[in-house]
């Protein structure tokens, strides 16, 4: 028979197991971004996080916020006042894009974590500012994009890197859809998100980032950026263009890439070529051919629990203090709105625009 352990070794054990981890305390601020209704129902249901607060000011927001998180989570008018008294150590932003500089000026002196949904800014000059606040007072921004969380996405990039395909020189990309809608709760959406001030732009900066994400991604930062824009609904959306196409170029590769509000039906596709083959990407999986032979559909694996979503991504990060990486990171977000910013200078001007910008 084993030998008893003395009870007070038994008690000893029992007292210095590790603790569970107790889930990190969240708050949303602003609820004029439409993806918030994507992911607040999630939030709300989270093993991970604690939904200790929402701020908003907008009575219809509000209410449909009451309808999916119950009556018990505290809704706040003042976003500060709710920082100061629920104390989160995470911040989910779902404010228009020329207001992420203010949200991070009043998180990151009070050592709170941010999340926004792409783009990481409006401009240039309020990305730069945002990462200089996130290196001085070290929290960590993390900007979501849907294909971040796509198995596919990376079974892709790995046929890539795997050099099956040869010399790899040219991305093609295309992403949107017929536009965002503009009734409902979804009008707020539409309001700020056809602004010019608010947005950044229009189709451009909608959809241009996931494709200058790509860029990045594949091949680092281009030489030139070169963009041309139309404006086919002007009756819809009278301020900003709804379609886009940009033109990126590296010292040995280049990249084309289509944004529209005008298409009949939903893409976010990439392409990808090289000497001896081809990757093409969508949601649902990804296909390879080499040379002219037939296609072969490569069956993405699927992603570790902690790299599956935004919230777990964040949370791991924060737990085992590990910086935000990938297509999320704030480097390399930085540089998408670099991209962005320099496409708009190109549409001016008629002209490509070198980087880095000045």
């Amino acid at each position: 028979m084993p030998k008893p352990i003395p009870l007070a070794a038994a008690l000893l054990a029992i007292f210095t197991l590790p603790a569970a981890a107790q889930p990190s305390k969240i708050a949303v601020i602003g609820l004029l971004h439409g993806h918030v209704w994507g992911h607040l129902p999630a939030l709300v249901k989270s093993s991970d996080v604690k939904l200790v607060g929402i701020a908003e000011t907008v009575p219809d927001l509000i209410a449909e916020a009451r309808r999916v998180a119950g009556p018990d989570i505290p809704i706040y008018s003042d976003y500060k006042k709710m920082l100061d008294e629920a104390k989160p150590d995470i911040v989910w932003s779902f404010v228009e894009n020329n207001r992420h500089l203010e949200i991070v000026q009043a998180c990151a002196p009070r050592k709170i974590h941010i999340m926004f949904e792409k783009p990481l800014a409006s401009t240039y000059k309020d990305a730069l500012a945002i990462r200089d606040l996130a290196d001085k007072y070290g929290i960590q921004v993390l900007c979501n994009y849907q294909m971040a969380w796509w198995p596919a996405n990376y079974a892709a990039k790995k046929e890539v890197d795997s050099g099956s395909l040869g010399k790899v020189w040219r991305l093609r990309g295309i992403v949107g859809h017929g536009g965002p809608g503009s009734t409902g709760i979804g009008k707020y959406f539409f309001d700020w998100l056809t602004d010019p001030v608010r947005n950044g732009g229009g189709a451009l900066v909608d959809f241009g980032c996931y494709n200058a994400l790509w860029g990045l991604w594949y091949f680092g930062q281009p030489e030139t950026v070169y963009a041309e824009v139309l404006h086919l609904r002007p009756g819809t959306f009278p301020k900003v263009e709804d379609s886009a196409t940009l033109a990126l170029h590296w010292k040995h590769a280049d990249g084309v890439f289509e944004g529209s509000w005008d298409l009949p039906r939903s893409h976010q596709d990439l392409e990808v070529f090289g000497l001896e083959g081809s990757v093409y990407m969508t949601q649902r999986g990804v296909e390879v051919r080499k040379s002219r032979g037939q296609a072969t559909q490569v069956a993405p694996e699927p992603l570790p629990p902690e790299r599956a979503q935004p919230i777990a991504y964040m949370v791991d990060a924060l737990r085992n203090h590990h910086p935000i990486e990938g297509l999320t990171a704030l480097d390399i977000n930085v540089g998408v709105v670099e991209i962005i910013e320099a496409a708009r200078d190109s549409v001016k001007t008629g002209r490509a625009v070198k980087l880095p910008l000045k």
